[in-house]
């Protein structure tokens, strides 16, 4: 009997995830058995202080976690309803983890194709591996349509206007300096082909990544966040390439 392998994307960010709940319990523990007052040198803090932090910690904890099963499936449809689909393109996918965003391009696809790149860092993503994204990708059906590679944003192997489509979903942040993020902008660009469109959300740095396309003479559009979906809020980008 064949076994049915089950989709699994995997929770964003667990260490974070994990930290916030840690930062929570302990901050109610001390605000609920500790003293009214704590002193911490010169400085006295009520212990309600303590309990107000924590649930508000434990409340960010908890929206991570919910968008991690839930509301990033919402959040990835929003990026691609952002194009009109014809079903025979070329899309690309950087930072594709587990595959949410490349399978659901994959299932826009007729005669297309769909690529995925990651550097397949653990802090992002559990369990986060190429053989867990092709797992899924069969598990949706969608195996023929899909590549998943080992490539750096800033350094792309592909050559100059490969694709119609690019994603991208919280993936250029961990860039850590500012010269590097606006090279894996500057790769974007150079791999889309002329009056191609590229998609980013991120929760930090879109105003710079903003300014970048534009200067680089695409069209852009900011997207404001969905903030029932997405914690923390997630803005999205859409960039048109002029030639």
């Amino acid at each position: 009997m064949q076994q049915t392998v089950k989709v699994n994307y995997g929770i964003d960010a667990p260490g974070v995830i994990r930290n916030l709940f840690v930062a929570a319990f302990a901050a109610l523990l001390i605000g609920l058995l500790g003293p009214a007052v704590i002193k911490l040198g010169a400085v006295q803090i009520e212990s309600n202080g303590f309990i107000w932090m924590g649930l508000s910690v434990g409340l960010g904890g908890l929206w991570m976690l919910v968008y991690s099963v839930y509301g990033k499936y919402i959040h990835r449809d929003r990026m691609l309803n952002l194009v009109s689909w014809r079903g025979d393109e070329h899309a690309l996918d950087i930072g594709t983890g587990r595959g949410l965003l490349l399978i659901g391009i994959a299932k826009r696809l007729s005669t297309g194709k769909a690529t995925g790149i990651d550097v397949w860092n653990a802090q992002d993503l559990s369990a986060n591996n190429a053989d867990n994204t092709y797992q899924n990708a069969h598990a949706e059906g969608v195996a023929d349509k899909v590549e998943v590679l080992n490539e750096n944003a800033m350094h792309m192997s592909f050559n100059d206007e490969s694709f119609d489509l690019v994603f991208t979903n919280e993936c250029i942040h961990n860039i850590a300096k500012a010269a590097d993020r606006a090279r894996a902008c500057a790769e974007i660009i150079r791999v889309l082909k002329p009056h191609g469109t590229a998609i980013i959300s991120d929760h930090t740095h879109m105003a710079e990544y903003q300014k970048f396309f534009k200067a680089a003479g695409c069209e852009v559009e900011m997207i404001n966040p969905y903030y029932l979906a997405a914690y923390p809020p997630l803005r999205i980008l859409r960039i048109k390439k002029s030639r």
